[in-house]
C-alpha cells in the first residue's frame, strides 16, 4: 500500500475544500453555534475538523471505506494481520480483546499487575481470573511482568483457560519476554493478549523493546496517545494469526465502543501512521540519543538514581526495559515521589509520569527536545538542593510481595454487583472487597472486588494516601471506609 497516504486526513481536507450544508451532529455545526468563549479556548480548526465520521466524511454507506483504509495501512505498518481504531481509549480496547477470548465464567489468564481496565473486563463479562503472578523485586517494591514459565505452569493447571493477558511494557517501562509466553500460550492452542497501551513506539526503532506482534501475540492494544502523537482516548488494536476470528473481535469493540466516534481522533491516528513509517527511525535516533544524555546527567546528580536495564532486567526480573521511560529513584533525598512531584510542578511547572513512594519518572517522547531536557535537570537539580525542606515525608508500609497478594475468594463480578455494604477501614481486615482500590498511577489494583483484604494491603493503602497517593476509584476517598461484600 501506498504509506504516503492518509486517508481521514485527505477525507478531512476534501471535506473543507466542498464543505457541505450540514443536517446531522455534531450541533455546533462546523463551530457556528459554539460559545465564542469557547472557541476563544479551542480555536476554530477543532470544531471545524469536528465532522462525522459515517455521513460526514464518508456517505451513509461509507463507500469510499476511508476508515477501512485507514486501519489496513496501519496494519501493514506494523505488521499486523489485522487493525481496528478505537476512539474510547485503550481501556476500551483491552475489553473487547478479553470479551472475543473469554465468556462469563470462563477463565483467563491474567498478569496481576494488570491495569484498572482489565479488572472492569472481569466485571462486565464475568470472566474467571487466573491470576498470574508477577515478577516481584522485592528490593526495590516493584513488580514486573510475569513469565513465560509462569503462564506455561498456570495453562497446565488451568487447561480449560481461553487464553492469556499480560502487560508489557508496564508504567515502568519494563517488558515482558513476550516470545516466549507467546510459545507458552500457543503449545496450549491459546491466545495471548498483551496490553502494550505504553507501547505504540516500539515497531519503529530496533533498540526499543520487540513488539508483541512481532513477538508472536495474537491481539496487542495500544494507546497510541501515550508514546505516540494522536489525542488523548486515541488506541488501536492488532490481530493476526489463526486464534481469533476478525470479525468476532470487531463485533465485541462494536458492543463496547460508542456509535459517534471522533474525526479527530481518527484523523490523528491516521497521521501518526504516516509520520512514523516515513521520518520513525530518524526521529527515534534523536530521541534515543536523548534520552542516553539525560540519563547519563541525571545520574551525576547526588542523591538521584537512573534506574536501567542492569537495575530491573535479568533472572526473574524483567526481559528488557524502554529507556524513553526514565525512571529515578529518590529515596535518598529523604523523602518521596509524590512530595517531589508536586514541589516540581509548583515550583517549575513540570509534570511528572509516575510519582510514587520512592521514585519519579519522566515519559521521554518523539516530541522533546534538549530544551524539555534541560528543563528537565534544571528541576532535579534544585530538587537536590532543597531536598532537606520536603522532609520529613510520611512513611509507606510497603509490604512484602507475599503480603501484598491477597486471595480471590469470589468473581470480580459477583464481588462488584452483589450485596455490600460500607465498613470502617479498620473492621475491613478479613472482608472481601467489593470495589478497586487503586493507586494510580499507575493503576494497577491493590485489591480488586472478590478478593479478601488484609492488614497489610489496608495499612499499604492508609500510609500511602496520608503521604500523598491517590486512590481515585474508592468509594470513599479519605477511605475511612471500604465497600465489602454482604457474607452470609
Amino acid at each position: 500500500m501506498d504509506q504516503s497516504q492518509a486517508p481521514v486526513l485527505e477525507a478531512l481536507a476534501a471535506f473543507h475544500a466542498n464543505p457541505m450544508t450540514t443536517f446531522t451532529p455534531p450541533g455546533h455545526k462546523q463551530g457556528r453555534g459554539a460559545d465564542p468563549r469557547v472557541i476563544e479556548a479551542l480555536g476554530p480548526d477543532v470544531f471545524r475538523a469536528d465532522v462525522l465520521a459515517t455521513g460526514g466524511l464518508d456517505d451513509r454507506l461509507d463507500s469510499r471505506g476511508i476508515l477501512q483504509r485507514a486501519q489496513e495501512l496501519m496494519a501493514e505498518a506494523v505488521g499486523a494481520d489485522h487493525t481496528f481504531f478505537s476512539t474510547c481509549g485503550s481501556s476500551l480496547s483491552v475489553k473487547a480483546a478479553m470479551l472475543s477470548v473469554a465468556g462469563p465464567h470462563e477463565e483467563l489468564l491474567v498478569g496481576r499487575d494488570a491495569h484498572k481496565s482489565v479488572v472492569a473486563g472481569l466485571i462486565l463479562a464475568g470472566i474467571r481470573p487466573v491470576w498470574i503472578e508477577p515478577q516481584w523485586d522485592a528490593e526495590r517494591h516493584l513488580a514486573h511482568p510475569p513469565s513465560a514459565d509462569s503462564v506455561r505452569a498456570a495453562l497446565a493447571r488451568h487447561p480449560d483457560a481461553r487464553g492469556a493477558l499480560v502487560t508489557s511494557p508496564t508504567p515502568y517501562g519494563t517488558s515482558a519476554d513476550l516470545e516466549a509466553i507467546a510459545v507458552a500460550c500457543h503449545d496450549h492452542g491459546r491466545p495471548l493478549i498483551v496490553d502494550e497501551a505504553w507501547g505504540a513506539h516500539l515497531p519503529f526503532h530496533p533498540r526499543l523493546p520487540r513488539w508483541a506482534m512481532d513477538a508472536g501475540a495474537d491481539v496487542c492494544v495500544t494507546s497510541v496517545h501515550k508514546m505516540g502523537s494522536a489525542l488523548e482516548q486515541s488506541s488501536v488494536f492488532h490481530l493476526q494469526g489463526g486464534l481469533l476470528d476478525p470479525s468476532v473481535l470487531k463485533q465485541r469493540e462494536d458492543l463496547l465502543g460508542t456509535t459517534s466516534p471522533s474525526t479527530l481522533v481518527y484523523a490523528a491516528l491516521d497521521g501518526w501512521r504516516r509520520q512514523m513509517v516515513q521520518h520513525g527511525r530518524a526521529l527515534y535516533d534523536r530521541t534515543l540519543g536523548l534520552a542516553d544524555d539525560l540519563r547519563a546527567r541525571i545520574e551525576a546528580l547526588d542523591g538521584l538514581h537512573v534506574h536501567g536495564r542492569d537495575d530491573f532486567c535479568g533472572p526473574r526480573l524483567a526481559a528488557d526495559l524502554d529507556p524513553l521511560q526514565v525512571i529515578i529513584d529518590i529515596s535518598a533525598l529523604g523523602t518521596t515521589g509524590y512530595r517531589a512531584g508536586d514541589w516540581l510542578r509548583s515550583h517549575h511547572q513540570l509534570t511528572l509520569h509516575i510519582c510514587d513512594h520512592r521514585r519519579i519518572s519522566a515519559q521521554l517522547t518523539h516530541a522533546d527536545r534538549p530544551a524539555t531536557a534541560d528543563a528537565l535537570l534544571h528541576g532535579l537539580t534544585e530538587l537536590v538542593a532543597i531536598a532537606p525542606d520536603l522532609r520529613p515525608a510520611p512513611r509507606v508500609h510497603v509490604p512484602a510481595p507475599r503480603e501484598l497478594r491477597l486471595v480471590q475468594e469470589l468473581l470480580p463480578r459477583d464481588a462488584f454487583f452483589g450485596p455490600t455494604e460500607q465498613v470502617p477501614v479498620e473492621k475491613a481486615a478479613g472482608r472481601i472487597a467489593a470495589e478497586m482500590l487503586t493507586p494510580y498511577p499507575p493503576g494497577i489494583p491493590a485489591a480488586l472486588p472478590g478478593e479478601r483484604l488484609n492488614d497489610d494491603v489496608i495499612d499499604y493503602l492508609r500510609t500511602g494516601l496520608a503521604a500523598g497517593m491517590l486512590i481515585p476509584d474508592s468509594s470513599d476517598p479519605e477511605l475511612t471506609t471500604v465497600r465489602v461484600t454482604v457474607e452470609t
